[in-house]
């Protein structure tokens, strides 16, 4: 009888945890909306990640993930930039067009941010001469940008 009443207790408990997390996920991401739609820069690229990543009760979907990653770029966001870039290259989200994807990366370099510049293979290690091949290299980071970016985004306040 212990036993059953401690089993009820547990499951209660979980269920009121779980009704908790799904309304918070629904605040984050209803206060997220309203700033985005507000303008703020920020919250837009957190739009473009919690679609990229399915996070705050969102289900994955690339289009959305790049259309809200597009507006944090066209205001200057440098890693929205590099971002919409990556999603260029690849193809996710967007139509795939690398001289788009070089576009974007030029617009992040050209504020001096070091993944765009390593890509663009204007890093230091590309003046050193060492042998490097950038194609592979910005093809692997195409792929993880997205990801790795999206987290960033989400860890920050706004």
């Amino acid at each position: 009888m212990k036993i059953v009443k401690t089993l009820i207790i547990t499951y209660l408990l979980m269920t009121c945890l779980l009704v908790f997390s799904v309304n918070s996920f629904a605040d984050v991401f209803a206060e997220t909306k309203q700033k985005a739609e507000q303008g703020s820069a920020l919250a837009q690229a957190q739009m473009g990640a919690m679609y990229q990543l399915g996070r705050n009760g969102v289900e994955k979907d690339a289009q959305l993930s790049a259309e809200w990653m597009l507006k944090a770029a066209n205001q200057g966001l440098v890693e929205a930039e590099v971002f919409m870039a990556a999603l260029y290259d690849r193809g996710l989200g967007v139509k795939h067009n690398v001289k788009t994807a070089t576009q974007w990366y030029e617009k992040a370099a050209a504020q001096k941010h070091g993944t765009a510049l390593a890509i663009l293979g204007r890093n230091d290690v590309a003046k050193g001469g060492i042998a490097f091949d950038y194609k592979t290299m910005r093809l692997r980071a195409s792929k993880q940008i997205p990801v790795e970016y999206s987290k960033r985004f989400l860890k920050q306040k706004l």
